[in-house]
């Protein structure tokens, strides 16, 4: 008996997915199947908390199970399980439409990616989930109930736009779900998903470590060499388990990866445990095996992604590990075991003497998960920077997919500030091509030099040419040009490297001159001082002083703050965040040298017409702020007094 039939349409972004899964020509269409016994997996996960949690939830949880159930007749495959199930709303919200961040930034790239390979890369940073089904199907049925629900709801679309659902009063606890597959084709031997033998082949190679029991009905010929299966879970043989005179079986291992001698696991094991907890169709750069023993005893299985994923910089993003308790989940996304600027690793931690009843609140106060975190970080940082001498080529990839969110530790994580900095690089003025990291830097330093030289700013470009770096490039400074975000918050936070301060260029006072050229400099103090007072007076609603430099070559002048000044580019990145920022009134740097400000010298001690010497004083700050990338307060003026200049010069 039905009810509420409905025919509704997809979210526009769902169809798009969906035609992509239909037209798909991924190279391996087995992994279908890993998405949707991972989702098994994951409700059968959700449930057995669900009961913990609520003791009123009438639900049995001492069999829960996946099963696979194959018509070559009727070419069909079901995937079913007896975990938490959806509603009728949850059934719209999660299939229906595309409900994870980052979809709108997927399709953008897959609708710019032209080439096959292209979007199959896109494909696997994305994750596509449920959707994969249609990899394989012409059709797909769902049919669910949500534990301790009275009704179910079946669902069911052919992929094109639109799909059906109704409320059915006879649905088992949980979900499952029917692929009616397409036709039959030339390569029908590689991708027969009838034929028992290729679906226990599948299951072992990608989901054999799921803990909850994967059942099939027996093979009918026992000793048919190629549909046999080995039932090598002790705990849970399955020989007896009957259902309608159907003799079933387990054919995965069931053995977590986490809690088997690190000898016996395979590369691809890993490889394939990964993709089932980051629901990444990619490999791992990095895997991490962790196993403390002692008073408190905990196994980790981390992973550092090959990739950053859509959504790591997106508010609404998900971070953190799986958290077990003896092997029984507690939670996705256990933000207490992993920091923010860390939010990209993977993985599972498996402790034995916590509780299982945890909620997120007791967590931030236990003390074992703090001891846990602490030892997690320092793994993950020691590997990173193992990385950095023993695989270059692969540090190089993880620095330029993660190193903006790692520097983010700088800000916050005092405990492993040294750590974090030994693992950062940063591009400079040593090599167009390659960065550098901070123990290279200061092995590099010039005798007697005493900082750590910076730069900050929009792009490397704005910063080559910028007037800061002239002398420095004179005398061959090396200078780090910091062009991140994240870089203008952490310099202000990080006082010093290896002993030697952090010292920003376009800050304070530089001193780069020899006792002879500093003779020289007083000498020209004293010679400019008139036009220096002249030039403070007129600017003083912009500037709060106005002196010689040692720090321009070619350039007439520049803008230099105060040491614990705002860059002009942190001014921005807040005013555009909505915060009103005050002016800060900044310094301006002459260049003696230059034949402008020689000839500005000249005019004033001459005491030629104020009228153009006051226009010639706003050219010189207005040339010095558009240098640095600042903005004018009035573009309009400055335009009119470059084009009266420009006219009384032809």
């Amino acid at each position: 008996m039905t009810a509420n039939v409905e025919t509704l349409e997809f979210q526009s972004e769902a169809r798009q997915l969906l035609q992509l899964m239909i037209h798909s020509i991924y190279s391996n269409k087995d992994t279908f199947l890993r998405e949707l016994v991972s989702n098994a997996s994951d409700a059968l996960d959700k449930l057995r908390l669900e009961a913990f949690r609520d003791k009123e939830l009438q639900v049995e949880v001492d069999d829960l199970h996946i099963r696979l159930e194959t018509d070559p007749a009727a070419r069909t495959l079901t995937i079913a399980d007896n975990g938490i199930g959806m509603d009728r709303a949850e059934v719209i919200g999660l299939i229906g439409t595309i409900a994870k961040s980052g979809t709108a930034e997927f399709l953008r790239k897959l609708k710019d990616t032209q080439d096959a390979a292209g979007s199959q890369d896109l494909i696997g940073q994305f994750g596509v989930g449920f959707y994969a089904s249609f990899m394989v199907a012409d059709k797909v049925t769902l049919v669910t109930r949500k534990a301790g629900a009275t009704e179910g709801v079946r669902w069911e679309s052919a992929g094109e736009g639109t799909y059906t659902i109704e409320t059915v009063e006879d649905a088992p606890q949980g979900t499952s779900v029917t692929l009616h597959l397409k036709p039959a084709d030339d390569e029908e031997h590689l991708y027969d998903y009838t034929s028992r033998a290729k679906v226990v082949e599948i299951v072992r190679r990608y989901s054999d470590f799921i803990t909850w029991p994967i059942r099939m009905a027996k093979p009918a010929d026992a000793t048919d060499s190629t549909d046999s299966t080995d039932t090598t879970d002790a705990e849970d043989t399955d020989s007896d388990a009957k259902s309608d005179a159907v003799e079933l079986e387990t054919v995965n291992s069931r053995k977590a990866l986490w809690a088997r001698p690190q000898s016996e696991v395979g590369a691809e094991e890993y490889t394939e445990f990964y993709k089932h907890v980051s629901h990444d169709w990619t490999g791992p750069l990095e895997t991490i095996r962790i196993a403390a023993e002692g008073t408190f005893e905990y196994q980790a299985l981390l992973f550092i992604p090959e990739r950053a994923p859509l959504d790591l910089f997106m508010r609404e993003r998900k971070r953190g590990v799986q958290l077990y308790v003896k092997r029984v989940f507690i939670m996705d996304d256990c933000e207490e075991l992993m920091p923010e600027y860390l939010r990209f690793i993977k993985g599972v931690v498996d402790a034995q003497d916590l509780s299982l009843n945890v909620s997120r609140e007791i967590l931030q106060r236990d003390r074992q998960i703090q001891l846990m975190r602490r030892r997690l970080v320092k793994k993950v940082l020691s590997t990173v920077k193992s990385l950095r001498t023993d695989k270059p080529e692969a540090y190089e990839t993880f620095w330029r997919e993660f190193g903006r969110a790692v520097k983010e530790g700088l800000l916050d994580d005092f405990d492993n500030r040294d750590a974090i900095l030994d693992i950062c690089s940063f591009p400079s003025t040593e090599d167009a091509e390659k960065q550098t990291t901070l123990a290279d830097y200061v092995e590099r330093m010039k005798d007697g030099q005493q900082h750590v030289y910076y730069l900050t700013g929009e792009s490397r470009a704005a910063l080559e040419n910028s007037p800061h770096l002239e002398a420095f490039l004179a005398k061959g400074f090396e200078v780090l040009l910091l062009t991140d975000p994240i870089d203008e918050m952490w310099v202000g936070s990080v006082p010093e490297f290896g002993g030697k301060p952090l010292q920003s260029i376009a800050k304070g006072e530089v001193d780069l001159e020899t006792d002879e050229e500093k003779e020289a400099a007083k000498e020209r103090q004293a010679d400019f001082a008139a036009l220096l007072t002249w030039l403070g007076e007129q600017l003083a609603e912009t500037v709060k002083e106005v002196r010689l430099s040692s720090r321009l070559t070619t350039s007439p002048a520049c803008i230099v703050g105060d040491t614990f000044d705002l860059s002009p580019n942190l001014e921005k990145m807040y005013r555009a965040m909505g915060q009103e920022i005050p002016q800060v009134k900044r310094v301006l740097e002459l260049n003696p040298t230059h034949p402008l400000v020689t000839a500005l010298h000249t005019a004033h001690a001459k005491g030629g017409d104020l009228t153009d010497l006051t226009a010639a004083a706003e050219l010189v700050y207005g040339l010095a702020l558009l240098a640095e990338g600042g903005e004018l307060a009035d573009p309009s003026r400055f335009i009119r007094l470059v084009t009266d200049r420009l006219e009384r010069t032809l």
